[in-house]
């Protein structure tokens, strides 16, 4: 079964679109499995192992958000098993998963973005890094791998604009705000010299920053404010969108400067917006009920 996963992961890496961080997460579900079932042959899965492993998994503590991810890995990995001819029946096929319940978007309120981005910092050319690093987060919307992803040569100080490689290696331009392009340029001088195809981002050593040093770093940054809230990367890229809304962008736009290939995933943001927005009535409008 393992030589299985790797084939199967191979092909994943090879056909591309897969982030890095999926693929460790599939790894680490699909051995899991394989744990689960020790000695299972990959031609003997059946509708009955699917059954059990998801029953363990909602039996303890894991969210449904981790389980429908481990179920997404399993079937992947099963439809490669088809396609590879080494099995017959598809182990799913009649299998319930649990719905998915998405969440509204965790996000900062404006004021509570502006506390977030005038913290004080230091001197050092690390400051002038993470300065920088949480102005784009929030001023473009981005995926922190899409930001890790970032050459000095993606960034367009003239035009205002950043090209990003988002999922599904879909390339998409975005707008770069003033704050954010003066703390990339502060930045920069730091690396005199630092040519286009270099990372936008290092880490001390000069190395790409990684997924999870961006994660770092942010924490490391908000901890600083006093905020009574988990902040990670993603909640500048919610706080980003509910904003731009709250000011009367448009949904079509949002979405393009996002990234979605759906529309549905953007609409979740009209939802805080539409909350947003009912909480400002009822607090001002004469004959709404008053808490």
């Amino acid at each position: 079964m393992r030589l299985r996963i790797e084939r199967f992961l191979t092909r994943l890496r090879a056909a591309g679109g897969v982030s890095p961080h999926t693929l460790r997460a599939y790894r680490a579900d699909l051995e899991a499995f394989a744990a689960r079932f020790p000695g299972l042959a990959p031609d003997a899965l059946e509708r009955s192992h699917v059954r059990r492993w998801l029953a363990d998994l909602q039996s303890g503590a894991a969210a449904r958000a981790s389980v429908l991810r481990k179920a997404s890995a399993l079937r992947s990995f099963a439809r490669f098993l088809r396609e590879e001819g080494e099995l017959k029946a598809d182990p799913f096929l009649g299998v319930v998963l649990p719905k998915k319940v998405r969440p509204l978007p965790r996000f900062l309120t404006e004021s509570e973005m502006e506390q977030v981005l005038s913290a004080p910092m230091g001197a050092d050319a690390g400051s002038r890094r993470d300065r920088a690093l949480v102005e784009l987060l929030y001023s473009s919307g981005l995926r922190r791998a899409e930001l890790a992803a970032l050459n000095v040569g993606d960034v367009d100080f003239l035009s205002g604009t950043a090209r990003v490689l988002g999922k599904g290696s879909k390339e998409r331009v975005v707008p770069v705000g003033d704050g954010a392009l003066r703390s990339l340029r502060a930045a920069l001088r730091d690396r005199p010299g630092a040519g286009g195809g270099e990372p936008l981002f290092s880490n001390a050593r000069g190395g790409r920053l990684t997924t999870d040093g961006v994660l770092f770093l942010v924490r490391r940054w908000t901890r600083r404010c006093a905020l009574l809230k988990n902040v990670t990367p993603h909640v500048f890229r919610h706080s980003f969108a509910t904003h731009l809304l709250d000011r009367g962008c448009g949904i079509r736009l949002v979405q393009e400067m996002l990234g979605h290939a759906s529309l549905q995933t953007t609409q979740l943001y009209t939802h805080v917006s539409l909350r947003r927005l009912q909480e400002v009535y009822r607090a001002a409008h004469p004959r709404s009920p008053h808490p």
